[in-house]
C-alpha cells in the first residue's frame, strides 16, 4: 500500500492542527528569558501579590506580630547588658545582676516561641499561596488560546506553573521574611542606639556613606556576574538535553567524543562564570566586616575618649560602650542577609514578573456574550470566504470557498505547508478566521459556545495523546459518563478490543507516561476509540494512519468505514487507500483551493492532484512518472 509522502514535494503534514505555522514564531512567554534577573525589588510585582494575602490576613497580621516580638526581645538584650554594666556590676549588685540573667533568658525564650510562630505562620501563607497561584495558572492556562503555545514553548509555560511559582513561594516564606525580620530589627537597632547616646550613635552611622557605595558598586558588579552563571548553566543544560534526547543518533554517527569537548567546552565556561561570581560575593563580605570592625573602633576610641576626659559617669561610659559595640554588629546584618539573598530576591522578582505576564494574557478564542448553544447539527459545514492569517499580512489561507455535505468524507491534500491542518484547525475554532465565515448548519462558529461545538467534534491527530490512566480512562475521557458497555462497543467498533482484552489487566491497565507502554499502533486505536464514543457528527482525522504499520492499518481501514459513516468528515492523509475511499478530493496549495472532485476525477484532469500521485505512488511502484503504466482499480 502506497505512502503518499516522502518525496520532494510530497503529501506530508506536521501533526496537530495547530502547529502549521510560520516558522520563527516560537519565543519564551512575553520576551522573559529562564536566565533572565529581574530586580531586587519590584513594586509591581509584590503589589501584585497582595490580593493574594487577602485570605489570610489574619494569619498575616499573626505573622508580623511574631516577628516584631522576635526583634524587640533579640535587640532588647544587647541593652541589658549594657545596664548591667552601668548599674550592677559597677556597684556589686547581684540581685541586680540575677534578674539581668533572667530576663535575657526568658528574652531568648520569647524570641524563640514568636520565632517560630512568625516561621510556620509564614509559611502557611506561603504554601496556600503557592497552591493558590499555581491552580489559577493551570485554569488560565487551560483557557488561553493554540495562539499562545504558538508563540511559548510546551516547556517555558511548564516553567511558569513549576519553577516560578515555587522561586516565588520560597521568597515568601524564607527570603522576603528575612529582609524584613532584618530591617526591622535594623530600625529598632537605631532606635535604641539613639536612645543609649545620640552622639556615639552619629559617630557609627558615620560609616553608613561608605556602606552605600560598596553596595553599589557590587551590586552593579553581582548583576552582570549571576546574569553570565545563570545564562552559562541554561547552555549547559540545553547542551545535555540535546545529546541525552539524540544519542542514538550520536552513537550511530560516533560523535560522543567530539560532544564529549563541546560539554567540556561549555561546562567550563559555566565553571569560570560561578568563580566569577563567587569571587563578586567573596569580595563584598570582608569589606562589610571590615566596616564593622571600623564602626566598633570609632565606638570604642570617641567613647574611651570621652571618658578619660571625664565627660561621661565611668561605670555608664562602659555600659554604653559595650552596649553600642553590640549593636555595631547587628547593625550590619541586613547587609550580610542581603548579599546572602540577593540572587533569590532577583531570581523570585523576575519569576513574578513572568507568573503575572502569563496571567495578564487573554485567551483569543472566547464566547461571545450572546454565544448561544450548538443544537445537534446535520454536519453542514461552508467554508464562505475565508481567510486567515497567523501573522498579520501573511495569508495562510486565503479566500476559502468550500461546502462539505452532511456526511460527505472530504480528503485534504497538498505539499507541506499548504494549509491543510489550519482548514481543520479553523472548523474546530482552534483559531478565528481573519476574514469572512464558517457555518455549521448556519450557524457561525463565533456565534456558538465552544464547549457545544467540541461536544459536536471529533479528533484524531497523527501523534496520538493518551494520558495517565487506566485504557478505559483515556478512552472515556470526552464522555465521562460512558459506561463499560459503551467502551467495550466503542473499541470493538476500531478494533481494538481484541488487542485490549491482551494487555495484563484488560482495560484496567495503567498506561505509562503518553501510553508509552503500548505500540504506536495501538495508541492510534484508542484514540479512534476515545473519538468514536463521543459519536462526534464532524471527524477530523489528521494524519491519523500515517505512522501505522501495514497490519495495523488494515484494522483501521476497516475501522475507518464505519466510523466515518454518516459523518462529516475532514481526512488529512497520504496514504492512496484513505485518500481514494473519499466522497471528495480537495487540493490545496499556497493556502488556497486549486482542485476538487473524486479521486478518478481528479487523475483524469492530469492537474496538480496528479502530479502529486505520480510523485509518490508511482514512483514507489516502479512505475514510470509519464504514466504509461496503467493505475490500480479502485479496490486495489
Amino acid at each position: 500500500m502506497a505512502h503518499w509522502g516522502g518525496a520532494a514535494g510530497g503529501w506530508s503534514n506536521t501533526g496537530h492542527p495547530s502547529m502549521q505555522r510560520p516558522s520563527g514564531l516560537k519565543r519564551s512567554v512575553d520576551g522573559w528569558d529562564d536566565d533572565e534577573l529581574g530586580r531586587v525589588y519590584d513594586h509591581s510585582v509584590m503589589r501584585r501579590l497582595f490580593p493574594y494575602l487577602r485570605p489570610y490576613k489574619r494569619q498575616a497580621i499573626f505573622a508580623t506580630v511574631g516577628m516584631l516580638v522576635a526583634a524587640v526581645a533579640s535587640n532588647a538584650q544587647p541593652f541589658l547588658i549594657g545596664l548591667a554594666v552601668k548599674r550592677f556590676i559597677a556597684n556589686d549588685d547581684l540581685a541586680g545582676l540575677n534578674r539581668i540573667g533572667i530576663a535575657l533568658v526568658a528574652l531568648a525564650v520569647i524570641a524563640w516561641a514568636a520565632q517560630y510562630i512568625q516561621q510556620t505562620t509564614t509559611a502557611y501563607i506561603g504554601h496556600n499561596m503557592l497552591l493558590t497561584l499555581r491552580t489559577q495558572m493551570f485554569g488560565h492556562i487551560e483557557k488561553l488560546s493554540l495562539s499562545f503555545l504558538d508563540r511559548n514553548e510546551v516547556g517555558r509555560v511548564m516553567s511558569r506553573v513549576q519553577n516560578d511559582v515555587t522561586v516565588l513561594q520560597e521568597l515568601l516564606t524564607t527570603g522576603l521574611l528575612t529582609v524584613l525580620q532584618d530591617f526591622a530589627g535594623l530600625a529598632l537597632v537605631i532606635l535604641f542606639l539613639m536612645y543609649l547616646d545620640v552622639e556615639l550613635a552619629l559617630v557609627t552611622f558615620t560609616v553608613i556613606p561608605v556602606l552605600v557605595i560598596v553596595m553599589a558598586v557590587w551590586q552593579m558588579r553581582a548583576r552582570t556576574a549571576f546574569i553570565r552563571a545563570r545564562q552559562s548553566i541554561a547552555i549547559v543544560n540545553a547542551n545535555l538535553q540535546e545529546n541525552v534526547s539524540g544519542v542514538r543518533v550520536i552513537q550511530s554517527l560516533s560523535r560522543e567524543d567530539e560532544n564529549s569537548r563541546r560539554f567540556d567546552r561549555v561546562n567550563s565556561d559555566n565553571l569560570s562564570a560561578n568563580v566569577e561570581a563567587g569571587r563578586v560575593t567573596a569580595a563584598v563580605m570582608p569589606v562589610v566586616e571590615l566596616l564593622v570592625s571600623l564602626a566598633t573602633a570609632l565606638v570604642i576610641l570617641v567613647g574611651g575618649i570621652r571618658l578619660l576626659h571625664g565627660d561621661v559617669d565611668p561605670a555608664a561610659g562602659v555600659g554604653t560602650i559595650v552596649a553600642f559595640a553590640l549593636y555595631v554588629q547587628r547593625f550590619f546584618d541586613p547587609v550580610r542577609d542581603l548579599v546572602l539573598q540577593y540572587t533569590q530576591l532577583q531570581r523570585a522578582m523576575a519569576g513574578g514578573q513572568r507568573i503575572f505576564e502569563v496571567l495578564d494574557t487573554k485567551p483569543e478564542i472566547v464566547d461571545a456574550d450572546d454565544a448561544v448553544i450548538l443544537p445537534d447539527v446535520r454536519g453542514d459545514v461552508v467554508f464562505d470566504h475565508v481567510t486567515f492569517e497567523y501573522l498579520p499580512g501573511v495569508p495562510v489561507l486565503e479566500n476559502i470557498e468550500l461546502r462539505v455535505q452532511p456526511g460527505e468524507t472530504v480528503a485534504l491534500v497538498g505539499a507541506t505547508g499548504a494549509g491543510k491542518s489550519t482548514l481543520t484547525s479553523l472548523v474546530a475554532r482552534f483559531y478565528d478566521v481573519t476574514t469572512g465565515r464558517l457555518l455549521i448548519d448556519g450557524h457561525d462558529v463565533r456565534d456558538v459556545e465552544r464547549h457545544s461545538l467540541a461536544r459536536r467534534l471529533g479528533i484524531v491527530l497523527q501523534d496520538p495523546f493518551l494520558f495517565s490512566g487506566s485504557v478505559q480512562d483515556n478512552i472515556r475521557y470526552g464522555r465521562l459518563e460512558a459506561t463499560e458497555e459503551d467502551i467495550i462497543e466503542a473499541a470493538k467498533t476500531v478494533g481494538a478490543h481484541d488487542f485490549i482484552k491482551r494487555l495484563p489487566h484488560g482495560y484496567e491497565t495503567v498506561l505509562h507516561e503518553r501510553g508509552h507502554n503500548l505500540s504506536l499502533g495501538q495508541r492510534q486505536l484508542i484514540a479512534f476509540a476515545r473519538a468514536v464514543i463521543a459519536d462526534p457528527r464532524i471527524l477530523i482525522l489528521d494524519e491519523a494512519t500515517a505512522n501505522v504499520d501495514t497490519r495495523t492499518e488494515v484494522v483501521i481501514q476497516r475501522a475507518l468505514k464505519r466510523l466515518l459513516k454518516g459523518r462529516t468528515s475532514f481526512v488529512i492523509a497520504h496514504r492512496l487507500s484513505t485518500v481514494r475511499g473519499a466522497d471528495r478530493v480537495v487540493v490545496l496549495e499556497h493556502g488556497r483551493i486549486v482542485e476538487e472532485g473524486t479521486h478518478a476525477q481528479l487523475l483524469a484532469r492530469d492537474g496538480v492532484y496528479a502530479n502529486l500521485y505520480r510523485m509518490t505512488y508511482e514512483q514507489a511502484d516502479g512505475h514510470r512518472a509519464g504514466g504509461a503504466a496503467p493505475l490500480p482499480a479502485a479496490g486495489a
